[in-house]
């Protein structure tokens, strides 16, 4: 019998974890040299469009997507933001840095799928984001993030006490 894998999203502890996750990080936002002048005039609600957005994209339910319009809606977004090198990669770290505070998980195969998505996703936004702003945007498949390694997450095998086994 296989056993079930979990999404990416099950993984990281669903929509509590995700949106905790999103809104310690946009705390942080307001006081940061670096991302402050992006998110200067962010509606109160972004933090939690971006949490269904990725909650979405990790395996979650399609919140995003029903109620705020997929990824061609994140994509507008985006566009004419002029979004830097420097902003994008400091985005990543600061988020990468939120999740180890709230202790999310660590393990090599999760890390190693969020860190794909994010460098990715924030790719792929300062690419949107170097757009003209008025750029049409009809259809934008929403990306599906799952484990990077066949099999999903690692999982130690039981302890044994056959006296062969190393």
């Amino acid at each position: 019998m296989a056993s079930q894998v979990p999404t990416l999203y099950q993984w990281l502890g669903g929509s509590e974890a995700l949106s905790a996750l999103i809104e310690r990080f946009y705390e942080k936002v307001p006081a940061d040299p670096i991302l402050e002048p992006l998110f200067r005039h962010m509606d109160p609600a972004h933090f939690e469009h971006v949490a269904k957005f990725i909650a979405e994209v990790l395996g979650g339910p399609a919140e995003y997507s029903s109620q705020h319009g997929g990824h061609a809606a994140m994509i507008r977004h985006h566009l004419g933001k002029g979004i830097t090198e420097q902003q994008r990669q400091h985005w990543v770290r600061l988020l990468l840095e939120t999740a180890d505070e709230l202790n999310l998980p660590s393990d090599p195969e999760f890390r190693s799928a969020l860190v794909a998505y994010l460098e990715w996703g924030s790719r792929l936004a300062v690419i949107n984001s170097a757009l003209p702003s008025d750029t049409r945007i009809e259809e934008a498949p929403m990306p599906e993030w799952n484990w990077g390694v066949p099999g999903g997450p690692y999982q130690p095998e039981p302890e044994t006490s056959d006296p062969n086994r190393s």
